[in-house]
């Protein structure tokens, strides 16, 4: 399993297939609700759409993540839930933004600093610390609940074992999963433990009876509605937490140690320190490798702490489009109607691997074209992992056999820009830097990518004049209308920015080509084509700069939408 890769955004942890999860739950003993995640607008509810109205820092992490380091700020107030959604819905996109730090709840420096540090003594043995420093003047109280649970698959209905949670000594929780096998979860100073099941309160959400009297629900129930009653009292489950009640001196800190293994450790906290000592020095000693030698200080810190927040950004993502489909009755060869419904024809599709996201808050999938400008930061610390990102989007189970690489999940259809062979092109130019050239990854990547360019051809070019259309491309979505949709006026579009960018992806292959050639002759050919589609946009673009249109008017081609004399095709 190797504990952790599938980093949280709220700064837990959890195994690589997501299955067993942990992460802290705070209370401040005046919030209405338990803090089990973060809080954030929707579009609709905030004047510059969607955003996460916490204040959250990702500090530090290593390549192979033996250790990490998160800091959240937590406020003393009450959270501002309905300030924050009442204040942002009624301010124009004229205005800013209201922040967080904006509602005043921070003043005084009453607030928790807390930070959650993980360092492994082995690949499945964990080291948990959380230390909650109070900024304010003043004593205050804090609720912590570190929180282990089983990922729900047991109601999908395709594989009803049930995974479980159980107390087997005093603050000590072992975990038992058919695939994963058993874990322990050993909490200092043998705290009260919790236990429910990771079920949905559906008398609450949809006014239907519970399967089971305990839900996920519970731990906001007993502490803050003071209902005993709703947490297990066999001590066993599908969700435990650890509760520790903490009153912290004004300016003072308290520590909560934890650790989580694949068996049994005696004297589970002994050396405990130490531990930490020594991941944090191979941290330190990785990134000053790393670290150009003339970043001043201050640059280093941001160097390293840009780059922990790249690992953070690492998530396990999990989705079936053929089970989405059928779920949906949406299928395009299963079912005999099928609902029109997004993403219909990538029914092949299957992911289930470790992906860097864009933002784990506003986007938990991966956007294809960020991806590649993430792997450049990625190839810093990690090299395999960034090369096996970019080789993701070019596999069986996540390209389309059309040849489109998938842009993100709200639309796998849509168009981003193709820089993956840039980006390839990009990562073997920089190994190779280092003595190491990888030519089996330059070729394989290569294959995936002649497919792709193959597909713009064919299905981008729609005048077969090598002038290039598409959806979201030159500055991403930031436009006056949707480029991806049908014109508003009708006519066709014809993109200066996906012409140039067909002409910088042939002049990526052509040198990929050319040093492929070195390894292996055959590819002269190849390289000879992409000269030829080179030769052919150019051509194109100087022949269409400026041309008399059906309309008997004069304009650039790649700079209007040609709707005006109501022909099928564009004027010219």
């Amino acid at each position: 399993m190797g504990l952790p890769l599938g980093r949280r955004r709220d700064g837990g942890i959890c195994d690589d297939k997501q299955q067993l999860c942990f992460a802290l739950a705070l209370w401040n003993e005046r919030d209405p609700i338990l803090k089990e995640r973060m809080y954030g607008l929707t579009n609709s509810e905030g004047n510059h759409g969607e955003d996460v109205k916490e204040v959250y820092f990702y500090l530090d992490s290593t390549p192979t993540h033996s250790y990490m380091k998160y800091l959240y700020k937590y406020p003393q107030r009450q959270f501002p839930y309905r300030d924050l959604v009442e204040t942002n819905r009624g301010r124009s996109r004229e205005e800013f933004e209201y922040e967080l730090l904006d509602t005043g709840v921070f003043d005084e420096d009453r607030y928790f600093d807390v930070l959650v540090e993980y360092a492994k003594q082995g690949p499945e043995d964990v080291l948990i610390r959380v230390t909650v420093h109070n900024r304010g003047p003043e004593a205050a109280r804090l609720r912590l609940l570190p929180t282990l649970w089983f990922r729900n698959t047991w109601s999908w209905g395709d594989d009803d074992r049930k995974p479980s949670l159980r107390q087997v000594a005093p603050g000590t929780i072992q975990a038992s999963h058919h695939e994963l096998g058993e874990y322990w979860l050993t909490c200092d100073g043998a705290p009260a433990l919790l236990f429910t099941e990771n079920e949905s309160n559906t008398q609450r959400l949809w006014g239907q009876p519970n399967a089971s009297p305990y839900v996920k629900d519970a731990f906001h129930s007993y502490l803050i509605s003071g209902q005993g009653e709703a947490v297990n009292p066999a001590k066993a489950g599908t969700k435990a937490a650890a509760h520790y009640p903490l009153e912290v001196p004004g300016g003072g800190s308290q520590t909560v140690r934890l650790r989580l293994a694949a068996a049994p450790v005696d004297k589970a906290f002994k050396g405990f320190e130490q531990v930490f000592k020594s991941r944090i020095a191979d941290a330190d000693e990785f990134y000053q490798r790393i670290t150009p030698n003339s970043l001043t200080e201050d640059q280093r810190r941001v160097h390293r702490q840009a780059l922990a927040g790249m690992l953070w950004s690492k998530q396990y993502y999990h989705f079936d489009l053929e089970q989405w489909l059928i779920d949906h009755k949406s299928h395009p060869l299963l079912d005999a109607n099928p609902r029109t419904i997004r993403n219909m024809e990538w029914f092949h599709m299957l992911n289930a691997d470790i992906i860097s996201m864009p933002d784990k808050w506003e986007y938990p999938w991966y956007a294809a074209w960020d991806l590649a400008f993430h792997t450049t930061a990625l190839a810093l610390v990690d090299f395999d992992f960034a090369k096996e990102q970019l080789m993701l989007m070019l596999r069986n189970l996540y390209f389309h056999p059309n040849g489109q690489i998938p842009a993100y999940e709200w639309n796998f259809s849509d168009v981003n820009p193709p820089v993956h062979a840039w980006a390839t092109l990009y990562l073997f130019k920089m190994e190779q830097t280092l003595g190491r050239a990888d030519l089996r990854f330059l070729e394989r990547s290569f294959q995936g990518l002649i497919l792709n360019f193959n597909w713009w051809v064919n299905r981008k070019d729609p005048a077969g004049r090598n002038v290039f259309a598409g959806g979201f491309l030159g500055l991403d979505n930031i436009g006056v209308f949707d480029r991806s949709a049908q014109l508003p006026t009708g006519g066709s579009l014809e993109q200066a920015d996906g012409t140039a960018w067909m002409a910088f992806y042939c002049q990526c292959m052509l040198e990929i080509a050319l040093i492929l050639t070195e390894y292996d002759p055959i590819y002269e050919e190849v390289a000879f084509k992409f000269i030829q589609h080179f030769i052919w946009i150019s051509y194109a673009w100087t022949a269409s700069a400026s041309i008399t249109t059906r309309c008997g008017t004069r304009r650039t081609v790649f700079t209007t939408i040609c709707c005006g004399c109501r022909t099928a095709g564009p004027c010219g």
